[in-house]
Formats: C-alpha cells, structure tokens, sequence
C-alpha cells in the first residue's frame, strides 16, 4: 500500500466508538491538538472530514456539539502565551476534554494537574507540548524545555492511575519558512532554525518519556513524508492529515488494550470517506497483554456499558464527580 492510500485508510465512525466506549479521554497541547480533538469528537459521531473553516478555528462556544470550558471567547482572544482554551464532549458513552498549552509545565499546568488528581482521571491522556516552550520564553528557553519535561512527568506518573495509556505524541515535522500568528514577528529569526530544534526536542523528548514509562507516538517520523499535507503556514495540517492522526491514536490504544481493528480496505483516490457499518472492531476472548503494556488488573477494559451502571458507586460520567466543582479555580500563569 502506498504510504498516500495508507493515509485514506482511516478508522471509521463505528471502530472509533466501539474502541473508546465509556471511554475519558483528555488531550493537552497547542493548535495542532485542537484540531487532534476535533477530529476524534467528529469521528465518534460521524464519517466525515474536518472542514477548512473547523481547522481554522479557535476558542468557539460550541463546535460539534461540545462545549467551551472556559478560555476561547470567554476571554482575551490573543495570540500570546496567556491563551486558554479548555473544551469538552460529551456523549452517553464517550468524554473528550481538550486542554491548550503553552508551556508544558507552569503553574497553570499544576492547576491542570490538580483537575486530574481530584477529578475523574482519564483513560488515555494524549500530551504535546514543544513549539510554544522552544520559542516563547527566552533564550535559554530549551534548556528550560527539557527541564520542565522532567517536572511534568515526574507529576504525571505520580498522580495517573495504573491502567491510564499516557501517550506523548511528537512534535510534527515545521515549514523552512513559518507564517501567519503563531511566530510573533519579534521571534521571526527563529524560524530558519525551528524545524531543527524540534528535532532535537523531539528526541530528548521522546526518549525520557520511555525512561518514564510513557509510550510515544512518533508522528515526526509518520508525516515526513506527507508534507503535502501541512498547511502554508508551515506549522498546521489538513483535514486527511488529521484523521490519519487520529487512525494512529486509536490504533495504538487498540494495540495496548489487546483489541484488533479489522483494517478497511483503503477507498479509491479522490472517493468521498463513507460509512461502512459491517466494520467492527474484534475484540478477543480475554485481553492480551503486549510487550510493555500496562494491563488493569482485573482485566476489565470497560468496552461496553452505559456510564449510568448500576454498579458504578461514582454515578453518572460527569465532571462533578467525586464533588469537583467544574470547572476548578486556575492559579495565574
């Protein structure tokens, strides 16, 4: 298979819900996770792209029936690394919460963290944080990049539960030359360089969240070759981009939980992505373990079942449980 027809394979609606049924999944990062959540909460109710206007957009009450949080336009609308943005869907059977970032530890990030300590805690957390830490706070801003990595996943492991699959994703691959928000045009001479710096983050990145225990997703190393599909800003990426991201997310959750994905056959070149509804995940008779993979220990992967189970002493999927008030007071950056 071409590595282009590999990119129209994607996950479809009815794999994607079935795999994350009662599901808590949360994301943190910049624009480029945004658009990572976006797609998984389109995903989960239907088989279509994201469109231009979708990608483009930030801080929006409501897209796809989930909710703003707080940020976005319930405050300053910047460019700076003050911006917040924190969202939500929710279904019956599925909870996706989107953080953005813009310094992987800080202490608005403690604030973050103390949701997931007292709050439900998650399933899957997704992370990526790189560009904004490698541009935005001084000179010696890399140096306190590979710092910080060490505080937030020293605090991450401490706080996340056994059996939650904590996935840092890498930074994908950036333009020679940068456009548009992202770089303020006081941090423009950075730009020649940036696409190597990310290298060098990805690198001690990725190889301290093994030593962490953390698995990673490479997805540096899944574009390069793809780069047709990176926006002219050098820093985002297209509709068939993201749902080929969002294919290896759940894939590689597939793979920890022990549950095979039937591969669709790849559809033809320029062809409308359409329902298949005969496609469903096989799900084994008792879950294997592979290599490396934390397993719960009773074994239970929680794949079917409304949230409102009568055996559930928490109650209902919601985000008062365990008496959090939602959403929580934020320290000042």
């Amino acid at each position: 298979m071409s590595h282009e027809a590999d990119m129209r394979a994607g996950v479809l609606q009815s794999e994607a819900g079935l795999l994350l049924h009662n599901k808590f999944v949360v994301i943190l990062g910049g624009s480029v996770q945004r658009s990572m959540y976006k797609d998984l909460v389109l995903l989960l109710q239907r088989d279509q792209y994201l469109t231009a206007t979708q990608l483009k957009a930030k801080g929006e009450l409501s897209f796809e029936q989930d909710v703003l949080v707080e940020g976005g336009q319930f405050g300053p609308m910047t460019n700076g690394t003050e911006y917040r943005e924190v969202r939500q869907y929710r279904s019956d059977h599925h909870l996706l919460r989107f953080y953005f970032l813009t310094r992987v530890y800080s202490p608005y990030m403690e604030s973050i963290l103390e949701d997931l300590r007292q709050g439900l805690q998650p399933d899957v957390l997704v992370i990526n944080s790189c560009l904004w830490d490698i541009t935005r706070y001084g000179l010696e801003c890399l140096g306190q990049y590979k710092e910080n990595l060490h505080k937030f996943f020293g605090q991450i492991k401490s706080i996340m539960h056994d059996h939650c699959l904590i996935l840092w994703a890498l930074t994908m691959p950036v333009g020679k030359k940068i456009k548009g928000g992202f770089l303020v045009p006081e941090l423009s001479h950075l730009a020649p360089t940036l696409r190597y710096d990310v290298i060098e983050a990805n690198f001690y990145g990725g190889r301290l969240a093994e030593e962490y225990g953390f698995d990673v997703l490479d997805l540096h190393f899944h574009f390069r070759f793809s780069l047709q599909h990176r926006r002219a800003d050098g820093i985002h990426w297209d509709a068939l981009a993201h749902r080929h991201i969002s294919s290896l997310l759940l894939r590689h959750a597939a793979d920890a939980w022990g549950v095979e994905l039937q591969a669709p056959p790849p559809p033809a070149a320029g062809a409308v992505l359409g329902r298949q509804p005969d496609a469903r995940p096989h799900l084994p008779a008792q879950p294997r373990r592979p290599p490396g993979r934390r397993v719960p220990a009773n074994g239970n992967w929680r794949l079917a079942g409304p949230w409102q189970e009568a055996s559930d002493p928490a109650g209902p999927m919601d985000p008062m449980r365990r008496g959090v008030t939602w959403p929580p007071e934020r320290k000042p950056s």
